[in-house]
């Protein structure tokens, strides 16, 4: 899926989670858009892959743990003095543990990239959005967080942490011009790790999925969403949650 508008011409665009997946597709869509985009991920080599085979687009990369302070500060930094678009994208699964099996070091891990990162990074660009009276935020949810059936415990409160903060978020900076919204996503093609290691919840989870889940989604449906979202063409929409599931949320 190609774009040929130009809604982020001249806007500057922070996108985690950009190596791969949804958050490769959407900054990619971003920079096709027009819009200079600042990729972060994780890994190093993906974001080179990405800057190799899109020479064409501006993007920037930074490499590094999302979820620490150090990361977040130099993500706002490297975009310069105006960030128009934030997509929180970056994230990961915990396994399907439920919750008398899951392990402190899984818990942590999974709040940190999936919530405290959200929080680090938006409190770092706030600032300037807030100078500049405009901004949007797009965070990434999932189906995980609309209900209990869709994952394990970690990943699932984790999910729905990110909803209640995009909300409260959205009705605190709205007098600012800001607006935030979320994606939440179904099953979706991307390389994100998620093995059954407990036995307990493939016995619940598993046949509960093979029934209801409508079909798998490819990364650049979901970057088109994000970028809906981020873009003016949403211009009346904050603080929502946007189901792009194929239909599973109407189940």
């Amino acid at each position: 899926m190609t774009s040929t508008t130009a809604r982020f011409e001249g806007r500057t665009a922070i996108v985690t989670g950009a190596g791969s997946g949804i958050g490769r597709a959407t900054a990619v869509r971003l920079a096709q858009e027009g819009a200079r985009v600042v990729a972060s991920d994780i890994s190093a080599e993906r974001l080179a892959e990405l800057t190799a085979e899109h020479p064409e687009l501006a993007l920037v990369t930074v490499a590094g743990d999302v979820s620490t302070e150090a990361v977040a500060r130099q993500l706002a930094a490297e975009a310069g003095d105006r960030i128009d678009v934030l997509a929180n994208v970056a994230g990961i699964m915990d396994g399907f543990l439920p919750a008398a099996e899951v392990d402190d070091a899984t818990w942590e891990r999974v709040m940190n990239v999936n919530v405290t990162a959200i929080m680090r990074l938006t409190r770092a660009v706030l600032p300037k959005m807030i100078e500049a009276g405009s901004g949007t935020i797009v965070n990434v949810a999932s189906e995980a967080g609309l209900r209990g059936s869709a994952a394990g415990v970690a990943y699932t409160t984790s999910k729905h942490a990110v909803i209640g903060y995009t909300k409260n978020t959205a009705f605190m900076y709205a007098p600012k011009g800001i607006r935030v919204n979320a994606v939440a996503p179904g099953a979706v093609a991307t390389n994100i790790e998620a093995p059954w290691n407990s036995e307990w919840a493939a016995g619940r989870l598993g046949p509960l999925m093979q029934v209801v889940i409508p079909g798998v989604a490819t990364p650049e449906q979901l970057a088109a969403a994000i970028t809906w979202l981020a873009s003016d063409d949403s211009a009346n929409v904050t603080g929502v949650v946007l189901a792009s599931d194929g239909g599973w949320s109407a189940i």
